[in-house]
């Protein structure tokens, strides 16, 4: 009797964990924001500023390497992460430098979902672009 009660606790108390999920999509939460854009020209030149459409937004889920997700942001500079856990996410963007031979650096944010709901806004993402 006693070893079934334990088998039986061992069995629940793993069910529980297994079926504890960390940050990731398959929830009803959602992260969004826009991407705002300085455009220079090739002499380093400001030529307009604004939203920025067609840009790439990545997302991290917690602590995990790689991409989880990427959207492009539409024609106003908007994205949106849908269908969200709980959990600590990293949103990113790239932009570019102004020093020769550079890679575009990464600009990014990280934000905390607390509710199953929740929707979180994120400040602009500010970058750079040399598109004439």
């Amino acid at each position: 009797m006693q070893k079934t009660f334990i088998i039986l606790s061992v069995l629940i108390i793993s069910f529980f964990f297994a079926c504890t999920k960390g940050p990731g999509s398959g929830g009803r939460a959602t992260i969004k924001g826009k991407v705002y854009t300085h455009n220079y020209n090739s002499s380093l030149v400001l030529q307009d500023s604004g939203y920025l459409g067609a840009q790439k937004v990545y997302i991290k889920y917690g602590d995990q390497n790689g991409v989880g997700n990427d959207v492009d942001t539409d024609n106003e500079g908007m994205y949106v992460f849908p269908y969200l856990r709980k959990g600590k996410y990293t949103v990113y963007t790239y932009s570019k430098t102004f020093q020769n031979n550079q890679l575009d650096s990464v600009v990014l944010q990280t934000v905390t979902i607390s509710d199953r709901k929740e929707t979180a806004e994120l400040p602009d993402f500010s970058i750079i672009t040399f598109k004439n």
